[in-house]
């Protein structure tokens, strides 16, 4: 039976996408909202004197944002979406709803636990690894992507974050002391992508010139 698709239900990909997004980093609120609760003069003195549950938020908060940003940025090239492409994203949402448990994790246990700080990174490896295969499947298949964008998606971008991620987990359980610090290595990755289309660029020039 042919399969029908029309722009609603791209639509209601996306729609569905973002609801679960905005649920799991609205989740990560809940510890600090207990930890005022459970605190009889409802004081500022007791968020500040949990400092590991603050930094865990932080660190969840940016790290949802900039993974939402990062799909929505795919999103934006494509006009249609292949079944395999709809797994691989059920696949990243299960890794983004998980993220607040992992959260709960780091305030509880700290970041200097190598087997929380494993398991944190490991999801962020599923998240960013999940959205590089999107990428590739709709680079592989251009008839996904709209007209006007066709042929400029890459997954260099991803392909060099999920490479700094392995690097990060492998080191945070290496070296805990560390603790989540090791994902500061995410910030070399658009200075590494830059370096990589730049010599690119070069190996194209020299190519032209030698034919």
């Amino acid at each position: 039976m042919a399969v029908i698709r029309t722009d609603r239900g791209l639509d209601r990909l996306v729609n569905f996408t973002d609801a679960a997004v905005a649920i799991a980093i609205t989740l990560l609120v809940l510890p600090l909202v207990d930890l005022v609760t459970d605190d009889e003069e409802h004081s500022v003195s007791s968020l500040l004197a949990n400092g590991d549950t603050l930094l865990a938020f932080a660190i969840s908060y940016v790290v949802i944002a900039s993974f939402w940003q990062g799909h929505h940025r795919v999103f934006e090239y494509l006009r249609d979406y292949s079944p395999a492409m709809l797994w691989a994203n059920f696949l990243w949402l299960a890794s983004i709803v998980l993220i607040p448990f992992t959260t709960q994790l780091l305030a509880d246990q700290g970041t200097n636990d190598p087997a929380v700080n494993a398991l944190y990174i490991s999801t962020m490896v599923v998240t960013t690894g999940s959205l590089l295969l999107i990428e590739w499947l709709a680079v592989r298949d251009p008839q996904l992507q709209r007209a006007e964008v066709r042929g400029t998606l890459t997954v260099r971008g991803a392909a060099v974050a999920l490479g700094l991620l392995l690097i990060a987990l492998v080191l945070a359980v290496v070296a805990p002391a560390v603790g989540m610090f090791w994902l500061l290595l995410l910030f070399l990755s658009e200075p590494l992508e830059r370096l990589g289309r730049r010599s690119r660029h070069r190996e194209t020039t020299h190519g032209r010139s030698d034919g």
